[in-house]
C-alpha cells in the first residue's frame, strides 16, 4: 500500500468489509447468533464482536495507544486469552450493542486516519499515501474481518441456516464458460486431464516487496521441485461418488491410520452433507437439499478423507510447492523447465475479476470446474484461485528464516498439527488470496469449503 491513493482505498475496503459482515448476521435472530456450542463454530455473536475488538486492538490502540472502548473488551474479545469453549458461557453484548460497538470502532478508526492523525500517518514522500506501520495493521484489520466473513459463512452452513441474503448473485453465462482458452494454454495434457508441470528451482513463498505479507509466507526461499503431473481441476462430485459407491469408507486399506481412526469415531460414510435417496446421492446447502451436480467440485471434505480418495484412484495430493508451481510458475520457452518469473495469480499479477476467479461470494456458490477459463494458470491448470480451497500433502510448517509477525498467535501456535490448503473459495475475498497464501486446518475439519486437487503417481 504505497500509492498515493492508498488511505481512500483503505478506507472504502474498511468500509465494504465491515458491511460484508454485518449483511451475513443481519437476518438472524438472537438466539440463531448464539447456536449450539460445537468446536468448528463460534457464537456469531461473540465473532462479530471479536472482529471490531480486533481491528480496534490493532490499529486504536497498538498504533495509536488510545485508551480501550469497551473496559470489557479483552476479557471478552481476545481470542488468544478467551478459550474456545468458554464463548458460549460469556456475559456478551447483545446482538443490537455489539453492532453499535463495531460502528463505533470504524468510526474512531476512520476519523484517525482521515481527520485527526492525517500528519502522522501520511508519509511525507508520498502524499496521500500510508507510512508503513499503519498500511500494515490497516491490512491486518482487514484481512482478519475478511478471514472472519468467510468463517461466518462456514457457520451459516455448518447450521443449516438460510443462505445468506447479500443481494449478489450469479452473473449470466459466466458460469457456463467451459470452452479451451484462447490463451494460456498448457504446455502438455494427457487425455486425463493432467498437465505436465517441468520441475525446476523454484522460489516459493513471498518477499518482503509488499508493505503487508503474512509471517508463515516468509521467507521465500528456493526448493527443487521434480516433474510431477497435476490435474487440470478440482476433483467432481461424480468422481468422488465413484469412490464413495465403490465402499470407499468401508476398505481399510484405503485409509491412513489417523484417517480411521477419524472415520470410526465419526461413523463417516460419506461427505458430511451427503444423503442417499430416491436412487441419487443429494446434499444439504444451508437449509436446502438439492441433487447432487456431477460437475460440481467436491465440498466439505477433510483431507483424511481426500487422502483416502487418492488411495482409491491410484492418485496422491500435491505438495504446497508444487502445488505453488503449478499457479505461478511459467514454462521456458523450449517446455523443458521453468522460467524464472512467478505469478501472484495464476493468469498473471492483475487482480481478480468475476471472469477469472469465483470469489467473494460473487456466485453463492461454486462454479463447475470447467467454468473461468480466463483464469487458467500458464500450465492451463483452471480455477486455482477461488471456488473452492484445494487441500495439500504438506503439514502446516513454518519456512526457513520464519519471525513472527506482530500478532504472533496467527501461524507459530498452529505448527505441526495442521494441514496447508491452498487457493481460496467462492467466499473468500478477493483482496486476501494469491498465489502463496497458506490457509491451514486440522485434517478432520469438514465444514470448510475445502476440495482436492491429485497428482498422478
Amino acid at each position: 500500500m504505497g500509492s498515493s491513493s492508498t488511505l481512500i482505498r483503505c478506507i472504502e475496503a474498511l468500509q465494504e468489509a465491515r458491511g460484508r459482515t454485518l449483511d451475513l448476521i443481519a437476518d438472524l435472530d438472537d438466539e440463531q447468533m448464539i447456536g449450539p456450542r460445537l468446536e468448528i463454530v463460534n457464537p456469531l455473536r461473540w465473532e462479530i464482536g471479536h472482529v471490531a475488538w480486533f481491528q480496534e486492538y490493532w490499529v486504536l490502540r497498538h498504533l495509536h495507544g488510545r485508551a480501550p472502548i469497551l473496559a470489557e473488551g479483552d476479557a471478552l474479545y481476545d481470542s488468544a486469552k478467551v478459550a474456545h469453549e468458554t464463548r458460549w458461557d460469556l456475559q456478551l453484548p447483545s446482538k443490537a450493542e455489539t453492532i453499535t460497538y463495531m460502528k463505533n470502532v470504524l468510526d474512531q478508526v476512520l476519523d484517525q486516519f482521515d481527520r485527526n492523525d492525517r500528519a502522522r500517518s501520511v508519509s511525507s514522500d508520498n502524499a496521500g499515501g500510508l507510512t508503513h506501520d499503519a498500511a500494515y495493521f490497516l491490512s491486518l484489520a482487514l484481512f482478519h474481518e475478511a478471514m472472519h466473513a468467510e468463517a461466518i459463512t462456514y457457520t451459516r452452513q455448518t447450521l443449516g441456516y438460510v443462505s445468506p441474503h447479500l443481494g449478489v448473485g450469479r452473473q449470466a453465462g459466466v458460469d457456463d464458460v467451459d470452452q479451451e482458452p484462447t490463451g494460456n494454454q498448457p504446455p502438455a495434457m494427457d487425455r486425463l486431464g493432467d498437465v505436465l508441470i517441468p520441475g525446476g528451482t523454484f522460489l516459493i513463498g513471498s518477499t518482503q516487496a509488499r508493505p503487508f505479507v503474512f509471517d508463515n509466507e516468509m521467507r521465500a526461499h528456493k526448493v527443487h521441485i521434480r516433474p510431477f503431473a497435476i490435474s487440470r481441476t478440482a476433483v467432481t462430485n461424480a468422481e468422488y461418488a465413484e469412490f464413495v459407491n465403490d465402499r470407499g469408507y468401508q476398505r481399510r486399506e484405503l485409509w491412513s491410520d489417523g484417517g480411521w481412526e477419524w472415520r470410526e469415531n465419526a461413523d463417516a460414510k460419506h461427505p458430511v452433507y451427503w444423503k442417499f435417496a430416491e436412487g441419487k446421492w443429494w446434499r444439504r446447502n444451508f437449509n436446502e437439499t438439492v441433487p447432487l451436480e456431477d460437475h460440481l467440485p467436491v465440498l466439505h471434505v477433510n483431507w483424511y478423507e481426500t487422502n483416502a480418495y487418492c488411495c482409491w484412484a491410484g492418485r496422491r495430493l500435491p505438495t504446497e510447492a508444487e502445488w505453488e508451481l503449478a499457479a505461478s510458475g511459467e514454462p521456458a520457452a523450449d517446455g523443458r523447465g521453468i522460467t524464472d518469473h512467478k505469478r501472484r495469480f495464476p493468469w498473471g499479477d492483475d487482480a481478480p475479476t468475476p471472469e477469472r476467479a469465483n470469489l467473494d461470494w460473487h456466485a453463492m456458490g461454486c462454479f463447475k470446474v470447467s467454468s473461468l477459463p480466463a483464469g487458467d494458470s500458464a500450465f492451463g491448470c483452471r480455477q486455482m484461485i477461488g471456488n473452492v480451497w484445494e487441500w495439500t500433502a504438506s503439514d502446516f510448517t513454518p519456512y526457513p528464516g520464519f519471525i513472527a509477525g506482530p500478532y504472533k498467535e496467527y501461524s507459530a501456535p498452529w505448527f505441526g498439527d495442521h494441514k496447508v490448503l491452498r487457493g481460496g473459495c467462492w467466499t473468500t475475498r478477493s483482496h486476501l488470496i494469491h498465489n502463496t497464501y497458506r490457509n491451514f486446518y486440522k485434517p478432520d475439519r469438514r465444514d470448510v469449503w475445502a476440495g482436492v486437487r491429485t497428482c498422478a503417481l
